[in-house]
């Protein structure tokens, strides 16, 4: 007897249905073909013990499964719930008049419990937009899957609750969330806020214009003086996501099998990867592709920590990334893209010893030592960094004093009020959202200078000696800081603080 049920293979960060054809025929034997991994061949043994325990069991019969398309590799044990439903109907120990009406996914224990899956959003996007009328799942991917409307998603414990569903013995009652109640729940973090950080006025000002603009920046200072502190707290002033943009992050951790029983992620991702991080786990790839910490901070930040002492061909392989905003990774059958659109905070020392040039403390690094330690960092990286800030030591007076700055939610506003100009001047580009990801063309447009500010801006170009790249930046850099002032127009004062924050760009900035 043959019998098709569907299950779907992930593949970037969309879906593909699966045909899975099982035919049981006279004689003994297990054929499983179209391109199964290790972890699907092995299933038949999970399978096994699984409708066992059950009361159920595999036929001592002839038994041919098909995966479909049988040119695309598939990979992982999801697919047992999906092969056992099949071998069930096709030996006519349960009915399959309505398997073909489900998308079937989950990993068995031996016992016939369910085990997590990998891509749950994605799969139950792809089954909605072809016209399932279900998904069978594991109970820890349900709330993911069910906040996709006009599909019923069932969260299973055990082989035999789906088993008793299609037998009609059980009924099974579908997930239902609030996807927009769901998305607004838990926006705030109390743990982190701006006003923790004492002094540093100029900095924060630097994050409220990065955040603003969606500009990547660079803090430069010696250990102790608060990087790490500030840029933890830049997402807390990050305009909230949009629904869609909770869509795109929460597929992509999907995908990674880092959803889970979340759901929809509302809170923008921060990815602090370690300095010992390949270039894959970076940028994303390996024989079968999957998203790096680029493409999982999608909508968010990636704080990149001592920066010169990642790997230079970790850091050179994501300056495409940086430009383009997706990563492309092309193997020998197929090619897939992941999103990385994000917020590059990268921090470092200034020198080995960790310290700025002092001509009365012999312990810090010379001149010479401080130029070849950032060296390290390639000049088209930098180039791709919009704001270079130095950080000074925040000294004891501002430290010990008990007023408190100005807290997270109270610069959110104003740098949501600066997106909402962003949004309307772009309002007809769907790629284009904010000052960071303009055009060449678009520069140009909305970045017109007067005399004085033309002005100011040569002899800036001609005395730091400074490429196109950065000239596109200090434009991009004032528009934003025009923004933040409700200002339409760019003046020559937008242009000098836009200047000053290429501090890596100025000779002499290391004394």
């Amino acid at each position: 007897m043959l019998v098709k049920v569907y299950g779907s293979a992930v593949f970037g960060v969309e879906a593909t249905t699966i045909t899975v054809e099982v035919n049981v025929d006279k004689g003994i034997a297990y054929h499983l073909v179209g391109l199964p991994d290790n972890a699907i061949k092995e299933s038949s043994y999970r399978i096994s013990a699984a409708l066992k325990n059950n009361g159920y069991s595999l036929p001592g019969k002839k038994i041919t499964i098909n995966m479909a398309p049988a040119d695309l590799r598939k990979e992982g044990s999801a697919y047992d719930l999906t092969l056992a439903m099949g071998i069930l109907a096709a030996s006519g120990q349960i009915k399959s008049d309505k398997l073909t009406e489900y998308i079937i996914m989950g990993e068995l224990s031996l016992d016939g419990s369910l085990q997590p899956i990998k891509g749950a959003l994605p799969i139950a996007i792809k089954a909605r937009e072809e016209g399932f009328k279900g998904f069978l799942l594991p109970k820890q991917n349900a709330k993911e899957a069910a906040v996709v409307n006009d599909l019923d998603v069932y969260a299973i414990d055990n082989i035999k609750e789906v088993i008793d569903f299609f037998q009609g013995e059980k009924e099974l009652t579908p997930l239902k969330i609030d996807t927009r109640k769901e998305f607004n729940n838990n926006l705030e973090n109390p743990d982190l806020d701006f006003s923790d950080v004492k002094g540093q006025e100029t900095i924060k000002r630097c994050m409220e214009i990065a955040a603003s603009g969606g500009h990547n920046i660079i803090l430069i200072g010696p250990p102790g003086s608060g990087k790490t502190m500030l840029a933890k707290r830049l997402p807390t002033i990050l305009p909230p996501m949009s629904l869609i943009e909770a869509l795109e992050t929460t597929k992509i951790h999907s995908v990674v099998g880092k959803v889970k029983e979340q759901g929809l992620m509302n809170q923008r991702p921060f990815r602090s990867p370690h300095h010992t991080i390949s270039d894959v786990a970076l940028v994303g790839g390996g024989s079968y592709p999957q998203p790096g910490e680029i493409s999982l901070s999608h909508n968010g930040v990636l704080f990149l920590d001592e920066l010169p002492e990642f790997k230079r061909s970790a850091l050179e392989v994501m300056r495409q990334p940086l430009e383009d905003r997706e990563v492309t990774i092309s193997r020998a059958k197929f090619t897939v893209t992941y999103p990385c659109s994000f917020m590059l905070v990268a921090s470092m020392n200034p020198s080995p010893s960790g310290y700025f040039v002092d001509e009365n403390n012999p312990s810090t690094s010379s001149p010479f030592e401080m130029q070849r330690y950032l060296s390290k960092i390639s000049g088209p990286l930098l180039d791709r960094i919009d704001l270079h800030i130095e950080v000074q030591p925040v000294p004891f007076d501002k430290l010990s004093e008990d007023r408190r700055g100005e807290n997270s939610k109270t610069i959110r506003e104003r740098v949501t009020k600066a997106r909402e100009i962003q949004t309307q001047r772009f309002s007809d580009n769907d790629k284009v959202h904010y000052n960071a990801q303009m055009s060449v063309k678009q520069i140009r447009k909305h970045c017109a200078l007067s005399d004085a500010s033309k002005t100011l801006l040569k002899t800036a170009m001609d005395s730091l000696n400074l490429s196109a790249r950065a000239y596109d930046r200090i434009l991009k850099l004032a528009r934003t800081i025009c923004d933040l002032a409700s200002e339409e127009n760019i003046s020559p004062d937008h242009i000098a603080e836009a200047i000053q924050y290429r501090s890596l760009d100025r000779e002499g900035w290391l004394g």
